[in-house]
C-alpha cells in the first residue's frame, strides 16, 4: 500500500459535528494548494459521523490521487476506502491489525524516544516525536529535537515522519536527518490560511 506523502496534514483532533463544513472547506483549500495526504484523527466523533466525513474526504482526495489515513478505527478505514490506518498506544496491537487488514491498508505507528525499536517492527511507517514543543505533550513527553530524530533514524529502516511542534523552518534540519516526511497536527488545517501554510511546508521540503 502507498505511504503518506512527505508533507502530511492531520485533522485538529477536536472536531464537533458543527465544525465539519468549515473543516471540509479548509481541506479543500489545502488540496487546491497541493496537499496530497491527510490523516483523520477525531476521537470524539461517533462512527457514523466519522465514516460520512471520511467518505467525503476520500472523494476529495481521490480526485488528486492523494492519500487518506484513519487513526485507530480499523473497521472504518477498511470500509471507507482509506489508504492507511494509524495506531497509537491505545489501539489494537499491530499484529492484530495486520491480520485484520490482510495487506489492504498501510499501517502507521506512533513512537517515542523511550520505546524499544524492536516493537516498531511490522509497521509500514512511523510518526516519531514530539520533535518540538507542543501543548498536547506538556508534562508528558519532552521534545526530542533533531538529535532524537536522528537516533530514531539510526535505530530502524522503517520510514519516519516527524510529528509534534514541527514548523516550516524546521523542515530543512529534519531532511538532513534523512526522515521521510513531516506531519503537521495544528500547523496546516487549524491555521487561518491552510493553503498558504501547506505551501510553506511543501516549499521548505522541496528546497531542502
Amino acid at each position: 500500500m502507498p505511504l503518506p506523502p512527505p508533507v502530511l496534514a492531520l485533522s485538529p483532533g477536536n472536531l464537533q459535528p458543527q465544525d465539519l463544513d468549515d473543516f471540509r472547506r479548509r481541506v479543500g483549500a489545502a488540496i487546491d494548494a497541493g496537499l496530497r495526504g491527510l490523516l483523520l484523527r477525531e476521537k470524539a466523533l461517533e462512527d457514523g459521523v466519522l465514516f460520512s466525513l471520511a467518505a467525503q474526504l476520500r472523494d476529495m482526495l481521490r480526485a488528486q490521487g492523494a492519500w487518506l489515513g484513519i487513526h485507530d478505527r480499523v473497521h472504518l478505514a477498511l470500509v471507507c476506502g482509506a489508504d492507511g490506518v494509524h495506531l497509537g498506544f491505545q489501539s489494537l496491537p499491530l499484529e492484530v491489525v495486520r491480520t485484520l487488514t490482510a495487506g489492504n491498508l498501510c499501517i502507521g505507528l506512533s513512537t517515542h524516544a523511550d520505546d524499544e525499536p524492536s516493537h516498531w517492527e511490522g509497521s509500514d511507517y512511523l510518526f516519531h516525536g514530539p520533535f518540538g514543543d507542543t501543548p498536547s505533550k506538556h508534562g508528558l513527553l519532552k521534545p526530542v529535537g533533531e538529535e532524537g530524530m536522528l537516533r530514531a533514524r539510526q535505530a530502524t529502516g522503517i520510514p519516519i515522519w516527524a510529528l509534534g511542534g514541527v514548523h516550516p523552518e524546521h523542515v530543512a534540519g529534519l531532511r538532513r536527518c534523512n526522515l521521510n516526511g513531516v506531519a503537521a497536527l495544528g500547523g496546516i488545517l487549524s491555521h487561518p490560511d491552510p493553503a498558504g501554510r501547506f505551501r510553506a511546508y511543501q516549499d521548505a521540503w522541496e528546497a531542502s
